[in-house]
C-alpha cells in the first residue's frame, strides 16, 4: 500500500534584493565578475566530486574549482540573446550567472534542507539606461523563515561574499 503524500505548509517571505549599478561597460563588468569566480569544466568537476571518497577529498576538488572569490560558476545564461531575437538583434545585454560553492551549500542544507533549493545563487548582470546593474537575491532572506541560526549565519557570510564580488565587478 502506498503512503499518502503529506502537504507541507507554504512559506511566504520577503526577499532582499541587492543591486549595484556600474558605469563601466557591460563587457568589462562581466569580465571582472568572471575573473573572480572559478569556471571549471563541469563534466570533470562532477566526475571529481563523485570520485571524492571523503570530505577532505571533496574540499580539495571544490578548492581547485573556485576562483579568488571562493565561488565557482555552474552555468551562464545569455538571457539578453533571447530578448534580442524579438527586436532583430538589438537591445540591452543581460547575463544570468549561477554561482556558488558546494561546501557552503552543504553547511546550510545539513540543518535546513530547503536551503539547497536556493544555492547555488543567481547573479543577474544587465544593461539599463542608468548603467550596468548587478543584482542578487540575499541568501539570508531566503533561509530566515526557517529560524535556524546556523544556516542563517552561513547565508549571511555568503551574502557578504557575493556583495563584495558585485561591488568589485562594478568598480
Amino acid at each position: 500500500m502506498q503512503a499518502a503524500a503529506k502537504k507541507m505548509p507554504t512559506l511566504v517571505f520577503p526577499v532582499r534584493r541587492v543591486s549595484v549599478v556600474s558605469s563601466r561597460p557591460f563587457d568589462e563588468v562581466v569580465g571582472q565578475l568572471g575573473a573572480a569566480i572559478g569556471r571549471p569544466n563541469m563534466t570533470e568537476f562532477r566526475s571529481a566530486m563523485t570520485a571524492a571518497a571523503t570530505l577532505s577529498d571533496l574540499e580539495e576538488v571544490v578548492g581547485e574549482a573556485v576562483g579568488p572569490s571562493g565561488l565557482m560558476e555552474f552555468v551562464r545564461f545569455d538571457s539578453g540573446e533571447v530578448l534580442r531575437k524579438e527586436s532583430g538583434g538589438t537591445g540591452p545585454r543581460m547575463v544570468r550567472f549561477v554561482v556558488g560553492n558546494p561546501l557552503i551549500m552543504k553547511e546550510m542544507a545539513k540543518v535546513v534542507p530547503d536551503a539547497a533549493s536556493y544555492a547555488p545563487v543567481t547573479i543577474l548582470v544587465d544593461e539599463r539606461a542608468d548603467g550596468v546593474h548587478l543584482s542578487y537575491d540575499s541568501m539570508a532572506s531566503a533561509v530566515a523563515p526557517y529560524n535556524n541560526p546556523s544556516a542563517f549565519a552561513v547565508a549571511k557570510n555568503l551574502d557578504e561574499k557575493i556583495e563584495r564580488l558585485l561591488e568589485s565587478a562594478a568598480g
